[in-house]
C-alpha cells in the first residue's frame, strides 16, 4: 500500500512546486509508482509535468463527485497527475458546510494507494480548508524550508497547525523530513539558517539540500522536469539524492515497478 505525503509550507516561494514536480519523476526514474496531486489552485505542479491547467477533469471534479479518478488521472512520462485549475479555489467555499468537510480528498485518494508507492499531495500556501484536506489525507508531510531571515517564523506556524490537526482529525501525521532549498553555499546566511532549523528539529532536517539553480528555474517553462531538461545539472543531482533519501531511510519503500 502507497504512502501519501503532503508538500507543505504556508509561506510562498520555498520551492514547493518544484519539489513536488521534481521528487515525483525522480522516484519515478528509480522505478516507483508515483502520483502528483496538484491540489493547488494555481495548478503549477500541473503545467510543470507538462499537463495543460485548462484539462478536463480535475481533482476539483474529482473530490466534487463529477468524474472518477480513472477519468482524472492524467499519465505522463515522469509519473501520473491529478491535475488542477482555478475552479479548485472554490472548493473551500462550496465545501464550507459540508459534513465531513475535512476529508474529501481523503475519500479519493485512499482508494488510489494500491496502485501507487508514493502519492504527493502539492498544498497551496495557505493554511485553509485545502491543505487541512491534504493533512488529514496523507501520513507524512515534507516541507520545503527557503534557506532566508524569515524560515523559521513560517516553519512555526506550519507546526503549530500541524499539532491541532494531529490532535483533532489526524492522530498518525508525522512530519517525514524538513527540506532546506535555495541553499546558496556561498553565504552565511544559508548556513545559519540551516544551522537553526537543524537545532529546533532534531532528526527532522534531511540530508539532501536542493541547492539555486538556474536549471531548476527554467525547467517549468518548458512543462519538464530538471532530469529532462538538464540531467547533468546540480538541480538534477540534489533531486536524485532527495528521491533516494525518502524512498531508502524514511519511507522504506520497497515497491519498485
Amino acid at each position: 500500500m502507497g504512502r501519501i505525503v503532503s508538500v507543505a509550507n504556508q509561506k510562498g516561494g520555498v520551492g514547493k512546486t518544484t519539489t513536488c514536480v521534481n521528487l515525483t519523476a525522480a522516484l519515478h526514474e528509480r522505478g516507483y509508482r508515483t502520483l502528483l496531486c496538484d491540489f493547488d489552485p494555481q495548478g503549477n505542479s500541473t503545467s510543470g509535468m507538462g499537463v495543460s491547467k485548462t484539462s478536463i477533469p480535475t481533482i476539483y471534479e474529482l473530490i466534487c463527485g463529477k468524474s472518477s479518478s480513472t477519468e482524472t488521472i492524467v499519465s505522463t512520462p515522469y509519473g501520473d497527475v491529478l491535475p488542477a485549475s482555478r475552479s479548485l479555489s472554490g472548493a473551500e467555499i462550496e465545501l464550507a458546510y459540508e459534513d465531513e468537510r475535512e476529508f474529501y480528498l481523503k475519500r479519493v485518494l485512499e482508494p488510489l494507494r494500491d496502485s501507487y508507492d508514493i502519492i504527493l499531495i502539492d498544498c497551496p500556501p495557505s493554511l485553509g480548508l485545502l491543505p487541512i484536506n491534504a493533512f488529514c489525507a496523507a501520513e507524512g508531510v515534507l516541507v520545503p524550508v527557503q534557506c532566508e531571515y524569515y524560515a523559521l517564523e513560517g516553519l512555526s506556524d506550519l507546526v503549530f497547525t500541524l499539532r491541532g490537526i494531529r490532535k483533532k482529525l489526524n492522530p498518525t501525521l508525522d512530519i517525514d523530513g524538513i527540506l532546506l532549498t535555495m541553499f546558496d553555499s556561498r553565504t552565511n546566511l544559508s548556513a545559519q539558517v540551516a544551522s537553526e532549523v537543524k537545532k529546533y528539529f532534531p532528526g527532522k532536517v534531511l540530508s539532501a539540500v536542493i541547492p539555486r539553480n538556474v536549471r531548476l528555474s527554467e525547467a517549468p517553462s518548458f512543462g519538464k522536469p530538471v532530469f529532462y531538461y538538464d540531467k547533468y545539472s546540480r538541480g538534477a543531482d540534489s533531486y536524485f539524492a532527495l528521491a533516494d533519501e525518502l524512498a531508502e531511510r524514511v519511507w522504506k519503500l520497497d515497491g519498485k515497478s
